[in-house]
């Protein structure tokens, strides 16, 4: 693997084009963090016709749900949420201009149609690295939703935060090429 690429956010649309599953990423910039309810939410305000709390075209969603801070940091553990949570919700924000998601897991194959159809990407964390990955976010602040807790809507300013490209804007998914090269190597024909 080569190394990793230094990304100052937000993406753009030359960038998102660029990427291909594999690559990995060291992100610095301002991302937003929403869970489950904080998306149900966000999709029940488009609903009702109400503008979003956050600037949805270029943005990143980081499917995560912090620990309270201990003194002197911005926040506490911060690892990524299964990501397929928010397949019901994913696929509208992408076609309203969401370029990145970060989380775990595989996504359904309606998310990953609107990655291709709208030019984002699904980006992996490392699951069970929380404490580890919160080291690389600066600040962070809550912009709605503060009832919700740990799940609440937040906006975070980070410096290289390490994800991986999971699924690409073509189609391309690591985690099938993987499977796929495995089974190549483990079960030559």
């Amino acid at each position: 693997m080569g190394e990793a690429r230094h990304v100052t956010l937000p993406f753009t649309e030359e960038l998102v084009r660029e990427l291909r599953a594999g690559d990995r990423l060291l992100l610095s910039g301002t991302l937003y963090v929403a869970r489950d309810a904080a998306h149900k939410r966000m999709i029940e305000a488009l609903d009702r016709g109400e503008p979003l709390p956050l600037e949805i075209r270029g943005a990143t969603i980081y499917f995560m749900g912090p620990s309270p801070a201990r003194p002197g940091r911005p926040m506490g553990a911060g690892g990524p949420t299964t990501a397929s949570r928010m397949d019901p919700y994913s696929p509208r924000l992408i076609e309203l201009g969401l370029k990145a998601m970060i989380g775990k897991g595989k996504r359904s194959a309606e998310v990953r149609q609107s990655l291709q159809a709208h030019n984002a990407v699904f980006l992996g964390g490392v699951g069970g690295a929380g404490a580890l990955l919160s080291k690389a976010v600066i600040s962070a602040e809550v912009i709605a939703y503060d009832d919700l807790g740990p799940e609440a809507l937040r906006r975070l300013e980070v410096k290289d935060l390490p994800v991986t490209v999971v699924d690409d804007a073509t189609g391309r998914d690591l985690y099938e090429e993987g499977r796929a090269r495995y089974r190549r190597v483990a079960h030559p024909a």
